[in-house]
């Protein structure tokens, strides 16, 4: 097992229409303003820019986040890690009964940051419990978003 991959999926049920969703999600540059762990994103150009994150370690992950795939009729979303994180990370809505939305948000990335990845073993579980709690904001931060616009 390579210590220093991870691959991580989660799945969010939103009350809210998948082109809402989607129009909320490809603008990189507003998630500060729902997802508080999403400290910064500076947009480079139209398909790149870079991101900070910080969840309950104190500790940024730096990375320059490219678009790869943009199909708002797949309803998929779809970038390229560089940086702390090297992978890729990628949203996929599906409409839902009552016209919610079921968002599952994948990932894989290996750590590239030096002391994280002398930290891979014994800060394993703690980064994955970290992934967890910052996803768990997200989607609450992206649902009250969703109800007040």
């Amino acid at each position: 097992m390579d210590w220093c991959r991870y691959r991580f999926r989660s799945v969010w049920q939103l009350a809210a229409p998948p082109d809402a969703v989607f129009a909320v999600l490809e603008r990189g540059e507003d998630y500060p303003r729902w997802w508080p762990q999403v400290r910064e994103v500076v947009p480079v150009d139209d398909d790149t820019g870079t991101a900070r994150f910080r969840s309950l370690l104190p500790y940024d992950l730096i990375v320059t986040v490219a678009a790869r795939r943009r199909d708002p009729a797949a309803g998929v979303l779809e970038v390229e890690l560089r940086g702390d994180l090297e992978g890729w990370a990628r949203w996929t809505l599906k409409g839902t009964d009552g016209s919610g939305t079921r968002a599952v948000y994948e990932q894989e990335v290996e750590v590239t940051s030096p002391l994280m990845r002398r930290l891979a073993v014994p800060g394993r579980p703690v980064f994955r419990v970290n992934h967890a709690l910052m996803m768990r904001a997200g989607r609450r931060g992206l649902a009250a978003h969703l109800h007040s616009v």
